[in-house]
C-alpha cells in the first residue's frame, strides 16, 4: 500500500500502533514496526530514564521507522523532549495539550510531528500549529477520550471535509474491515490500540489481557467527565465510582477516589478490582491474545478481504 501516510513514515501498511499507557514499551513497538506498521512506545507511563531505555533498545530491536507517543500533560515534558531529541527519535506522537507549544522545537530538530485530536475544531488547531498529520480519535477508543462524544463514522469524514493534510482514524478499529471503512470515510490510515493490547509483546499485565478478551458489547463505559474521560471496563473501581456519582460528588471527591497510580494497579500490576482498566468499545471483537506481527498480518489479511467484498456489491 502506498499513500500519504506509508510515504510520510516511511512503512508498508497504513497501520499505526497506539502508544498506550502500561502496554506500548519496545517490545511491542518494534513488533509492529518490523511486522510493516508503525509502532510507537508510550511515554505516559514511562520516568524520563525508563523512557530512554526503552527507545535505545527499541533501536537493536528494529530497522524499522517507530515513534514515541507523549502525552503533554506530563510532569517531565522537557526533558522527555530533550531526551527524544538525544536519541534521534524521528516519529513523534503528541496529545493532551496544545500542539503549538512543543510542535516548532520538535520540528526544529527534524523530528515529524503526529497530534490527537477528537474534534473538527482541534484538528483544525494541530494543523494550523504545524503538525504533519492528525489522529482523529472517536468516542469508542479506550482509555482518555474527548468530552464531545462524537463518534469515529462522523468524527472522519467531518474532519476529512476540512483538514488538508493526512487524517489517521482511531477509536473502534481492530480488524482490516473497520480498517477499510475508516479509509473509505476519508482517512490515510488508521490507529489501534485495543487489539495490540491484546498481544504477546504488550507490556500489560496476563490478568488484564485476559481481561479484554473477556470484555462483550457493553461491558466498557466513559466515566470521570470531570478529571479526564476515560473509558473503563465495568470492574468493582467502576462500580464504585458510579455509586460515588449517585451522591453528586465534588471533583476533590472524584480525585479521593481516583487516588493514585490506579491505571498502573489495573493494567500493569493486574488488580481487576481496584485498578482502572482502560479499553475500548471494540474490545467485544477481540477474542486472543497473540503476536503483533500475527495482528498486523491478519488486519492486512482481512483489509484485502473486504476490499474484494466490497467491489462485489
Amino acid at each position: 500500500m502506498n499513500n500519504r501516510i506509508t510515504q510520510l513514515f516511511n512503512i508498508e501498511y497504513p497501520l499505526i500502533q497506539a502508544g498506550m499507557i502500561w502496554a506500548s514499551g519496545y517490545k511491542l513497538a518494534s513488533a509492529v514496526s518490523n511486522a510493516g506498521g508503525l509502532g510507537l512506545i508510550g511515554a505516559g507511563s514511562m520516568y524520563p530514564d525508563v523512557l530512554r531505555e526503552h527507545i535505545q533498545k527499541c533501536k537493536k530491536a528494529t530497522d524499522k521507522p517507530f515513534g514515541v507517543n507523549v502525552p503533554m500533560l506530563y510532569p517531565n515534558i522537557e526533558e522527555i523532549m530533550d531526551i527524544i531529541v538525544e536519541e534521534g527519535v524521528k516519529i513523534v506522537f503528541t496529545s493532551a495539550g496544545n500542539p503549538k507549544t512543543w510542535t516548532p522545537f520538535l520540528k526544529e530538530n527534524g523530528i515529524i510531528v503526529v497530534h490527537v485530536v477528537s474534534s473538527v475544531k482541534f484538528a483544525l488547531k494541530a494543523q494550523d500549529a504545524g503538525v504533519d498529520a492528525v489522529v482523529a480519535e472517536g468516542f469508542e477508543a479506550g482509555g482518555h477520550n474527548g468530552r464531545e462524544e462524537t463518534t469515529t463514522f462522523t468524527l472522519i469524514p467531518m474532519v476529512k471535509e476540512q483538514l488538508q493534510i493526512p487524517l489517521i482514524a482511531a477509536g473502534g478499529i481492530a480488524t482490516g474491515h473497520g480498517m477499510l471503512a475508516a479509509m473509505v470515510l476519508g482517512a490515510d490510515a488508521v490507529q489501534v490500540g485495543s487489539r495490540f493490547a491484546a498481544s504477546v509483546e504488550s507490556s500489560s499485565h496476563d490478568n488484564f489481557k485476559k481481561a479484554i478478551v473477556e470484555a462483550k458489547d457493553g461491558d466498557t463505559q466513559l466515566t470521570l467527565k470531570e478529571l479526564a474521560p476515560v473509558r473503563l471496563i465495568k470492574n468493582k473501581f467502576f462500580q464504585d465510582v458510579t455509586e460515588l456519582y449517585t451522591k453528586s460528588p465534588t471533583v476533590d471527591d472524584l480525585k479521593t477516589l481516583l487516588g493514585r497510580a490506579r491505571a498502573k494497579k489495573g493494567m500493569f500490576e493486574g488488580d481487576l478490582d481496584e485498578g482502572e482498566l482502560e479499553i475500548g468499545q471494540i474490545a467485544g471483537l477481540i477474542h486472543d491474545i497473540k503476536p503483533a506481527a500475527d495482528i498486523v498480518k491478519e488486519i492486512i489479511t482481512d483489509f484485502e478481504k473486504a476490499k474484494q467484498e466490497v467491489a462485489g456489491l
